[in-house]
């Protein structure tokens, strides 16, 4: 086994053994309904931070259209689930593949564009998606969906957060991520040495919308009914926070950012008027004292006491 496949199954374990204690704490009546609820949103926003920093962060795109993905990730499980019965496997699958193929749709000609123009086009495109489903009557409409089963429960969201982690961290250390990292450093540049920047970017574009819509539909079946309103400008918003006070670049700083956002989000559901206020702070105290965020383009495995235990481990061998 290499250093690569070592690391890999100690963060495995060490996920496994997360899972197990909060499963059991769950089951032992300790997490009571409410916190079980956030740890359920805590974990379906860790997989949307982690897709939308393979856009923003790897790929150096700025898209503020992620909600949107989930949005049709969401509606597309709940009527697959709910008006044609299908199982629930199936729909988060086609819930995702939507979205992704409506990322790659939209991808190729917006990601033509970069900077502010691109995060205009997307939030536009975010908005019409919005927009369309709120006059689409099958779904509700403006009222919304209701009577959807209440299938998501904390396995299923753990191990389809573990998937996304473990998808998206083999595709940045493939050709393909690599490529990406090469336009987010120097487009031009890495245009000039050969790299279809088109298509890269469209390819993380819709591995990140399509895992968006996997996360739009664990969500959608946490609730008995969704609305349109569940998907706005300030949805999309809320994960870019997740991944800027991460860092860009940093599945580790996805995971982090996705928590503490959530976190501060929940133990302030009392006082919503300051959430924003907090926020808003915490992002201006960031950028004064660490710019690149909580983790930079570091990961939890290049810090110094796993790589301490990563050599003893190979000591012992």
């Amino acid at each position: 086994m290499n250093t690569s496949q070592k690391r890999d199954a100690v963060m495995f374990a060490l996920g496994l053994t997360i899972f197990a204690v909060l499963y059991g704490l769950m089951e032992a009546g300790i997490i009571g309904s409410f916190w079980k609820l956030n740890i359920l949103i805590i974990g379906i926003n860790i997989i949307m931070a982690a897709s939308l920093n393979l856009i923003n962060g790897y790929t150096g795109q700025f898209s503020l259209g992620h909600a949107g993905f989930m949005a049709v990730g969401a509606y597309v499980s709940v009527v697959l689930t709910t008006n044609f019965h299908l199982p629930f496997l199936a729909a988060l699958l086609a819930g995702g593949a939507a979205a992704g193929a409506l990322g790659c749709l939209i991808g190729l000609p917006t990601l033509r564009l970069s900077g502010d123009y691109l995060a205009i086009a997307t939030l536009g495109l975010s908005e019409i998606i919005r927009i369309v489903l709120m006059n689409i009557q099958y779904v509700g409409g403006a009222a919304g969906f209701s009577g959807i089963p209440h299938l998501t429960t904390f396995p299923w969201v753990f191990f389809w957060l573990l998937a996304t982690l473990f998808i998206i961290k083999n595709f940045v250390n493939s050709t393909h991520g690599r490529a990406c990292i090469a336009i987010r450093e120097n487009e031009i540049a890495a245009e000039a040495m050969g790299v279809n920047t088109t298509k890269y970017k469209v390819m993380a574009f819709t591995i990140g919308a399509a895992f968006a819509g996997v996360a739009g539909g664990l969500f959608a079946h946490v609730f008995y009914i969704i609305t349109p309103l569940s998907f706005t400008f300030m949805q999309s918003f809320n994960y870019l926070i997740m991944v800027v006070l991460g860092g860009l670049g940093s599945i580790t700083g996805a995971v982090a950012g996705a928590f503490v956002v959530t976190f501060i989000s929940a133990i302030l559901a009392d006082w919503p008027e300051y959430r924003m206020i907090i926020y808003a702070l915490a992002l201006i105290l960031l950028m004064f004292y660490r710019p690149q965020g909580l983790f930079g383009y570091m990961e939890l495995t290049s810090l110094a006491p796993f790589k301490r235990f990563m050599k003893g481990d190979r000591n012992d061998g």
